[in-house]
């Protein structure tokens, strides 16, 4: 069947090099995306709680601009990226997530992220 792509953004108040230190590092992405990241080259080990563990490998990235992974465990045309857009009318940044789920599940894909974003915007500040 395949999975579906999906876009979702999410307003934030912060600089571009704030938004950054929390997407494009390690302990940005653990204080709100993982509870641990351990990094060995590009594959990075998300874990969460005591025994939930996945990998994930980074394929591409441009320092202040955007990370993109790839579940080690999915389809190899998959991937999440979160990237930072800049509204020049609204002088506002923007988190845009693209992520992958099957058509079934999507709601519950962007529900977890909303929820994600929200415990980052609680985390951040922003």
């Amino acid at each position: 069947m395949g999975k579906e792509k999906l876009h979702i953004e999410y307003p934030l108040k912060g600089s571009a090099g704030m938004i950054w230190k929390y997407i494009g590092t390690a302990s940005g992405l653990s204080a709100w995306f993982a509870d641990n990241i351990k990094i060995t080259d590009k594959i990075y080990d998300f874990c969460w709680g005591k025994t939930e563990h996945r990998s994930a490998t980074l394929i591409s990235q441009r320092n202040g601009v955007y990370v993109r992974f790839r579940w080690d465990d999915e389809e190899p045309q998959t991937y999440f990226e979160m990237r930072i857009l800049f509204n020049e009318m609204t002088r506002e940044h923007t988190l845009e997530v693209t992520d992958f789920a099957e058509s079934d599940e999507i709601n519950d894909q962007r529900d977890l992220w909303d929820s994600q974003i929200e415990y980052l915007k609680r985390q951040s500040g922003m």
